[in-house]
């Protein structure tokens, strides 16, 4: 059972850290966007900062739940 929890949840990871990695250092908005232009409340419906969010969770989640996995096959 762990094996099989170890095969699943080891790539998982590293991909999803690598992915994490490369939406933080690439999908960030610049600083010469024009982010600027927009209210506060607002920001999230610019489409590169809503892309930028919505990867950066999807990610980060990912990770969370593989790292959950290499857990409990340690654990078990």
């Amino acid at each position: 059972m762990d094996t099989i929890l170890y095969i699943i949840a080891g790539p998982l990871f590293l991909t999803s850290l690598a992915g994490y990695i490369y939406v933080k250092l690439r999908l960030q908005p610049k600083e010469d966007s024009d982010l600027d232009d927009y209210y506060y409340e607002f920001e999230d419906l610019h489409p590169a900062l809503a892309k930028y969010t919505r990867w950066s969770k999807i990610t980060f989640t990912s990770a969370v739940i593989a790292a959950l996995l290499l857990f409990i096959a340690l654990v078990i």
